[in-house]
């Protein structure tokens, strides 16, 4: 069966976007097929992976709609994913689906046709609690949580556990939270320990191993790519590496 992670956090400028591109390129390096589904109209992981949202002639957009199927938006990218972009037009899907019924299983009845060719799919959130985010809960089998070590992301992490629960309920009861994935982590700060400290003793949470701060994964977009390819041996890339490991070896 293939694993649907949706890589989720209200917060914005917590690294999804660099998860979901660095997580996706390491499990195709290790020989799994990759789907990335970009969810964000800022179009951040689209644009990321080499693609001009601009030039997109179908996106998210459409098949959120039941404008288009799943399979005819999706794109070839050089870190061998394939992808379903998004452009800004996924802005008005918010509003769009606030009116049908059923709208929480949209994207994964959309998605139904497709999931079985690949090992893993991953789904690049907005940094919202939105209808869309929903759906990509309601799809998902797992999720993984992107955040800094500091207190407004612990608070942040409380509330969308409450989100998750509420999915759960409703929704999805098979979903499964991974653990959280500390980014942009120093390593200097005492108080970033003892937030990741917190994490496991109040929610009994895995936090995998942190991604270290690192100027590469700000330039690896402006070369379309993910920085598994822009700067292989970086810590940053092997720190990807071995989650990816992990996550495959754990999913047998």
């Amino acid at each position: 069966m293939p694993r649907i992670v949706a890589i989720v956090n209200q917060k914005g400028g917590v690294a999804k976007t660099t998860t979901t591109a660095s997580l996706g390129a390491a499990f195709a390096e290790l020989g799994e097929r990759v789907l990335l589904v970009d969810l964000d109209p800022q179009a951040c992981l689209t644009f990321s992976l080499g693609v001009d949202p601009e030039d997109v002639p179908q996106s998210i957009h459409q098949v959120l709609l039941g404008k288009a199927k799943a399979f005819d938006t999706m794109i070839d990218t050089d870190d061998f994913v394939d992808l379903v972009p998004a452009t800004i037009e996924l802005t008005a899907a918010e509003a769009q689906l606030m009116t049908r019924p059923g709208r929480e299983y949209v994207l994964r009845e959309a998605l139904k046709p497709v999931v079985d060719d690949y090992d893993w799919v991953l789904l690049d959130c907005s940094p919202t609690l939105g209808i869309i985010t929903l759906n990509a809960l309601t799809a998902a089998t797992d999720v993984i949580v992107p955040m800094h070590g500091e207190t407004l992301s612990h608070r942040a992490l409380g509330q969308l556990l409450e989100t998750i629960e509420e999915v759960k309920q409703y929704t999805n009861p098979e979903l499964s939270v991974l653990g959280v994935l500390p980014v942009m982590f120093d390593g200097h700060y005492e108080h970033e320990r003892a937030i990741l400290d917190d994490i496991t003793r109040t929610y009994g949470l895995r936090v995998w191993a942190p991604v270290p701060r690192s100027i590469r994964f700000a330039e690896a977009p402006a070369r379309g790519r993910s920085i598994l390819a822009t700067d292989p041996q970086s810590p940053g890339a092997m720190v990807y590496r071995e989650l990816a490991r992990s996550l495959i070896t754990t999913s047998k």
